[in-house]
């Protein structure tokens, strides 16, 4: 049986006020979403999902593991085909224009997607080379990541003495490398120690600040609740309630995000994990 992470509490710096109001800019949608589907086999992964997501918005999927944030995600990413629906990423459609897809967006997989055999420092510089980027402009954007990170030291190591934590660092530093404008982050903080989800919890909260439009999925309600504009609470493969998290919390008069989940579905996020 798995048992509940503790997370540690956000700085005091990145912590909400309470008249926090989220700063969503009502422009053209960034990302559009219409009935949605993903199946596998009999398995209906994602239902008909419906969403819009607006330019520099940070917006949360929670939801326990299996609930279909994962496969949501590869499929605005180009790496699942949709069973049905449609969904345009920046204007261009995922299953007809997938380059231009890709030119504008970074991803942090779930699972690490680095080479081992290489350092941090070789690994950031070998996805920028891949991206094409100006070697002077490369050099400038890996020391500014690596500092932003605290790497600097483990960046000089070979990535197979790598903690599964600091595979996700590097994970999310590879995702940022071509200051991507659309960034998916999926559980970009799992196995990470506290201190280094301190960091990354910065880091996320700079992206907000530079104008770029992040999805995160997490099942930890810190993060959602914390880190999001907008909450998308997705179960069993649909969305089950969408707002920002005090409008969440005030529907359902409850404490937090775990309190509005159990609400709604009469069982605990973590539970089964």
């Amino acid at each position: 049986m798995h048992t509940q992470e503790k997370v540690v509490d956000l700085p005091e710096e990145r912590k909400r006020p309470v008249d926090y109001k989220p700063q969503i800019p009502r422009t053209q949608p960034e990302i559009v979403i219409k009935d949605l589907v993903k199946k596998f086999g009999n398995v209906q992964a994602v239902n008909g999902l419906n969403l819009h997501i607006h330019k520099g918005e940070m917006f949360g999927f929670l939801g326990p593991n299996g609930a279909g944030k994962t496969t949501t995600i590869s499929m605005l990413c180009g790496l699942l085909a949709p069973s049905s629906g449609s969904a345009q990423i920046a204007g261009f459609d995922i299953r007809q224009q997938p380059r231009q897809v890709k030119e504008r967006i970074g991803v942090c997989p779930q699972e690490a997607a680095v080479f081992k055999f290489l350092t941090g420092m070789e690994n950031l510089e070998l996805f920028g080379n891949l991206y094409g980027m100006d070697k002077k402009i490369l050099r400038e954007r890996v020391g500014e990541l690596v500092n932003q990170a605290d790497f600097a030291d483990a960046a000089r190591r070979k990535a197979k003495g790598y903690s599964g934590g600091m595979m996700r660092q590097l994970n999310l530093m590879i995702a940022l490398i071509s200051d991507p404008e659309i960034v998916f982050l999926d559980e970009p903080t799992v196995g990470m120690d506290a201190r280094a989800r301190r960091r990354t919890w910065q880091q996320i909260g700079a992206l907000k600040e530079q104008g770029k439009t992040v999805i995160l999925t997490t099942h930890y309600i810190e993060e959602a609740q914390s880190l999001s504009d907008r909450v998308g609470i997705i179960d069993y493969g649909e969305l089950i309630a969408l707002g920002t998290p005090d409008e969440l919390m005030a529907q359902h008069d409850a404490a937090d995000l775990e309190a509005v989940f159990l609400e709604i579905t009469g069982r605990r996020i973590m539970e089964g994990l």
